[in-house]
């Protein structure tokens, strides 16, 4: 029984994301990032993404219904992309 405790899957229901970028030093590249609000504000996570990887993070955002983190294997899970 102990080991199939060990390997739950903990998902939570993104509620909130706010995206953010802040320069690194001149003539530095920007540092994106995405700041994940987990079931209302029990658990936040800050997602590094690369800028090409951001760009498609911020569509698939906008395009899903709903949207899940798996904390375990730091996973987004979208769900109903249009």
């Amino acid at each position: 029984m102990e080991a199939s405790a060990d390997r739950r899957i903990d998902v939570r229901l993104v509620t909130d994301v706010h995206a953010n970028w802040s320069a690194h030093g001149e003539g530095e590249p920007g540092l994106f990032s995405y700041q994940l609000i987990l079931d209302d504000g029990a658990v936040e996570h800050v997602v590094l993404p690369s800028p090409e990887a951001a760009d498609v993070l911020n569509d698939l955002f906008a395009a899903s219904g709903e949207v899940a983190f798996d904390e375990d294997r730091r996973n987004l899970i979208f769900r109903s992309v249009r």
